[in-house]
């Protein structure tokens, strides 16, 4: 079960009105078996009053007969049906697998006639209209032969928050990093006009890079037919309780849920820094301000954050967390160890103290004056071979001086050849030759001096060379006229191949078709490398120049980026 729900494919838990010990048994015998019993569909149409208690939503009723599916079932002759996670309510999910794309998928099924079918694919062609790597991403929204399915992401190496509970509360800088990254992506959801509304514990997964990703955006509310007349409102008191339910373990309201323990009865809701000791202050204070919603906090008299925009700004005005030092293990105190000579296989005399014998001093026995002579030797040799050298040397340059002109260090007799200089960028912005900019937000991390950060292409299906594009790139600006000879560019990925020209361009923003007429200053394509220096053929002189990247490497899953054919640069320097 642990492995199922950290998948990011069971959007149908049970309302989070029930511990999560209480359900295995429920959820195992439904994957046994691949049906339902009827007194958990009974349970769940009887926490409708609890949704709408704790979220401000409302269940619209469902289809009580899912369709009749089983393992090895192939969709659309490619996603074969492997194992069947939830049968609720008129739908299933399933971990299927990709068999064109030879990977993992989930896929959600209902019948076509099912009432909530039509908004279940709505929600889903949104969702995956919105391409934000933050979301588990739906891959395809599909009617075909009576059935509607959705298929999406399967994350393996994921864990939800609930298990991550199960254990322990989070440290504060996870529960820092788990709120911030969540309200970010929201924020940017309701900015395309995207809700959650199911946004639970079980919703929210870590991945082993330690980034957070939410599973269900818009398409677990529309299976459960849960709607809100205050979205926004209603996702920002949803990140509320998981950062309180992040800190203390404990759900904030009166119910058990997700495997955690409610509150008290009839107390209300009281600040996670009275739940449990050693809370951070500005984490309670700000899990406090999303969940009353109603007014003010007690204790600072902060507004509430109502929106996830909101909650974005209050992090903003916070210190940042950093993560705890690592610990550092003392080693094991040296021990000296003594014995004592000639004593072994002869009892000493009672009360007598065996005497032991004082070492020779280095380099006092037979052996060691030996080898002091060596030594000695070997010096004295050495010395009379290094002043013979000297001598030598010394008659050659008295002889040399006198046979040859003296050189003078006048500027007539410089050397004609100057040491490159590594030229200033003053700025840079990426151009955009066809489609979509990759990461403009982050162009001027390419010459910060800061080999850590970098600006990233999107990852592409096709490759190495670029299909969908005829290529990616940036322009830098030097401040003026410059003679420019080559470049030296440091990349993010190594791989099989990454092919990389130089540009002369007449402005910071040239147009996307200019690229054709502009002087190249020389390319390279690196296959193994993650840094590559061009050579002008001659300098040029312009102000602005173009690093056009026309073949990327493969590179897998990194952070919020996905596996496929990408590039990024970390360093960029131009020499003149």
């Amino acid at each position: 079960m642990a492995e199922r729900s950290t998948a990011a494919v069971d959007v149908a838990d049970n309302g989070g009105d029930e511990p999560l010990t209480a359900k295995a048994d429920k959820a195992e015998q439904a994957t046994a078996d691949g049906v339902a019993e009827s007194a958990e569909q009974k349970q769940t149409a009887s926490q409708a009053p609890a949704d709408t208690a704790e979220t401000g939503t409302h269940l619209s009723p469902g289809k009580a007969s899912p369709p009749e599916l089983h393992s090895g079932h192939k969709l659309a002759r490619r996603y074969r049906l492997e194992e069947c996670v939830t049968r609720l309510d008129g739908f299933s999910s399933w971990r299927a697998v990709d068999e064109k794309l030879r990977r993992a998928v989930g896929v959600h099924l209902l019948p076509a006639d099912h009432p909530r079918a039509r908004s279940v694919l709505a929600a889903a062609r949104s969702s995956a209209l919105l391409g934000d790597p933050r979301f588990v991403q739906v891959l395809d929204a599909v009617e075909e032969n009576d059935l509607v399915y959705v298929v999406h992401e399967w994350l393996p190496d994921a864990t939800e928050l609930t298990a991550l509970l199960a254990v322990s509360s989070l440290e504060a800088h996870d529960a820092y990093e788990m709120v911030s990254q969540v309200s970010h992506a929201m924020a940017a959801a309701h900015r395309e006009g995207l809700a959650h509304l199911r946004l639970t514990p079980s919703a929210v997964l870590r991945t082993s890079t330690g980034q957070w990703r939410i599973r269900g955006l818009a398409v677990n509310a529309a299976l459960r037919g849960i709607t809100s007349d205050t979205p926004q409102r209603t996702d920002a008191e949803a990140i509320g309780a998981l950062l309180y339910a992040s800190l203390t373990q404990r759900w904030p309201y009166e119910n058990d849920a997700y495997g955690l323990t409610g509150l008290p009865k009839d107390v209300g809701l009281i600040a996670p820094d009275q739940v449990r000791a050693g809370v951070h202050r500005g984490l309670a204070e700000l899990a406090m301000r999303a969940l009353a919603n109603d007014g003010a906090t007690a204790s600072r008299q902060e507004p509430p954050c109502t929106t996830p925009e909101d909650l974005v700004k209050a992090i903003g005005e916070m210190p940042r967390i950093r993560p705890p030092e690592p610990a550092f293990t003392a080693p094991p105190e040296y021990q000296r160890t003594t014995y004592q000579q000639g004593s072994y296989g002869r009892p000493a005399a009672p009360g007598a103290t065996q005497p032991v014998p004082t070492p020779p001093p280095p380099l006092q026995s037979r052996t060691g004056k030996a080898l002091k002579w060596a030594v000695s030797a070997l010096l004295i040799a050495a010395l009379g071979l290094g002043s013979w050298q000297l001598a030598d040397a010394l008659m050659d340059r008295g002889t040399s001086n006198g046979t040859e002109n003296t050189h003078t260090t006048d500027g007539s007799a410089k050397d004609d050849k100057k040491p490159a200089k590594t030229i200033t960028i003053e700025g840079a912005k990426e151009f955009v030759a066809a489609g979509d900019s990759q990461s403009p937000q982050d162009v001027d991390k390419t010459y910060d001096n800061d080999g850590s950060s970098y600006w990233r292409t999107k990852a592409f299906v096709d490759g190495p060379k670029m299909v969908i594009k005829p290529g990616v790139g940036i322009v830098y600006d030097l401040g003026s006229e410059q003679d420019v000879s080559g470049s030296s560019i440091k990349f993010r990925y190594g791989g099989d191949h990454t092919t990389v020209s130089l540009y002369a361009s007449d402005s910071l923003s040239p147009s996307p078709s200019a690229i054709s007429g502009m002087e190249r200053l020389g390319a390279k394509t690196d296959t193994t490398g993650t840094s590559v220096s061009i050579k002008a053929d001659k300098p040029v002189k312009t102000r602005y120049v173009l690093v056009w990247l026309t073949a990327l490497p493969h590179a897998g899953q990194d952070g919020y980026s996905g596996a496929g054919y990408k590039q990024g640069i970390t360093d960029v320097k131009f020499t003149g």
